[in-house]
């Protein structure tokens, strides 16, 4: 089946493999938050792009959930001149994940010690992996960050090693100019995220799309 859309178009097997996959997404990126909530809580640095909201935070006094947010709808301004096409998971991501993580950072409690904080920003860099995993396979499209790379890398032709560099480079550098976080925790995230997403991602979508082809079989003709 296909749903229309003005985004990316969707398809599915079946109706129920349509709700399953939507489900999957809405808590991918609620963990993709509270995994954002504990990195920030454990108060050791965070990621390039947390660096830059944290910094803005700073400077404005805006949220950080808020300002996630705010975030997020500038990069999706600077995929029109990329022209990229939004996905339904592209909205969501940019709207949702800075509730959740604002949610988390409202529940969780300030560390005790350096050594729980770092045990917090570890636990939450595995959780941002496997979220990760989870709203990707879910397959609603890219999100804000990911579109702006691959449209960055169409049009000029670059590797995609280079232009994540320059992007989460130029983000973290402006970040640490405004005044954001900058510590061990950003270094383990650098190293550490894509191993996390190359462990739990493939595993996900081999899964789900094992899972959407057996609703696909079930459908009543």
């Amino acid at each position: 089946m296909h749903v229309r859309s003005v985004l990316i178009p969707i398809t599915a097997t079946s109706r129920r493999d349509l709700i399953e996959r939507f489900a999957q997404l809405l808590v991918g990126l609620f963990l993709y938050g509270v995994a954002l909530g504990f990195m920030v809580r454990g108060g050791i640095g965070v990621a390039p792009w947390d660096v830059l909201a944290l910094g803005l935070v700073e400077q404005s006094g805006v949220g950080y959930g808020a300002m996630t947010v705010i975030v997020s709808l500038l990069v999706l301004l600077l995929w029109i001149p990329l022209r990229q096409r939004m996905g339904l998971g592209t909205v969501l991501n940019a709207l949702l994940v800075g509730p959740s993580a604002a949610l988390a950072l409202a529940i969780l409690p300030e560390p005790s010690s350096v050594w729980v904080g770092g045990a917090m920003f570890i636990f939450g860099l595995v959780l941002l992996a496997f979220a990760t995993g989870l709203y990707i396979a879910a397959d609603f499209g890219p999100g804000p960050r990911d579109g702006l790379m691959t449209g960055l890398m169409r049009l000029t032709g670059w590797a995609v090693w280079l232009v994540r560099t320059l992007i989460e480079g130029s983000v973290l550098l402006l970040g640490f100019l405004l005044g954001g976080p900058v510590g061990i925790g950003t270094v383990l995230f650098a190293f550490g995220i894509g191993p996390l997403i190359g462990l739990f991602l493939p595993r996900i979508t081999r899964r789900r799309q094992a899972r959407s082809q057996q609703l696909g079989e079930l459908r009543p003709a």
